[in-house]
């Protein structure tokens, strides 16, 4: 029996230093149980609210304290039909993003893909999370650049979307590899949206955390979609919309805590 002998003390050492070290380090993609993929944006920093917001405000520095998993594309009709079994959506197509979605809709997707996977790590992202994975830590218009010639490369806007959405992932990814940030569907966040910024910047955030949502109304949105002209997908431009409502041109991305 002397061939079933292993040398444990030897071998057991490494490999679990091995697995602290993979803790520690999270892969820089991950796919979820339906196939969703995401990316990982990682901690920092960054100026929020820039001069090119159309609401403006003071430009204040807003810390990411801690990395999370994104999206790689906005939320597809295929995803939402495998965890919610309906079509909302009023452009078909299983690759394009489901639209027609309000946020009260996609609490409820969250809630149902928490429940799939036994975790509470699926949720919206804020506006500030929103924003610094959208820039990829650039401080540029967009994030390839001031150039709104180039917009076309990476998004869809009303200049090239012929009136509907498309595909996830046709166009160019920002620095993080994150497709459709700019254009092709508004996207919904997790957050309130401040129009009046001045009034209200005393209550403002100075890291990640959020405004606690206690209204129905008024929820951020972020990204632009087909039927904005270009200045409406710049990374700092905020909108807002009823949170019962949906809309032809409004998605969202799914975030996932680590």
């Amino acid at each position: 029996m002397d061939h079933l002998k292993i040398s444990c003390k030897n071998d057991f050492p490494e490999i679990n230093e091995h697995k602290v070290s993979e803790k520690q380090q999270p892969a820089v993609y991950m796919k979820n149980s339906i196939g969703m993929e995401f990316v990982l944006v990682p901690a920092g920093d960054f100026w929020m609210y820039s001069h090119y917001c159309s609401h403006k405000g003071p430009v204040h520095k807003v810390v990411i304290s801690e990395p999370f998993y994104l999206g790689k594309y906005p939320v597809t009709q295929k995803e939402w039909e495998l965890v919610m079994g309906n079509h909302p959506s009023c452009f078909e197509g299983g690759a394009r993003p489901v639209e027609c979605v309000s946020w009260i809709d996609v609490q409820e997707f969250i809630k149902r893909m928490n429940a799939k996977e036994d975790t509470d790590k699926y949720r919206l992202p804020t506006e500030s999370e929103w924003e610094y994975a959208c820039r990829a830590r650039t401080t540029t218009i967009y994030s390839f650049g001031d150039a709104e010639s180039k917009l076309g490369k990476y998004a869809w806007y009303y200049g090239n979307a012929e009136n509907q959405t498309h595909p996830v992932g046709q166009k160019k990814p920002n620095p993080w590899g994150l497709y459709d940030m700019h254009g092709n569907v508004w996207e919904w966040c997790q957050d309130r949206c401040i129009i009046n910024f001045h009034q209200n910047y005393e209550k403002a955030l100075p890291d990640d955390r959020t405004w606690k949502v206690d209204s129905i109304s008024g929820i951020a949105l972020r990204g632009g979609s087909w039927v904005n002209y270009a200045r409406k997908c710049r990374s700092a431009y905020r909108s807002n919309f009823n949170s019962e409502y949906g809309s032809y041109s409004l998605g969202f991305r799914l975030l996932r805590q680590i």
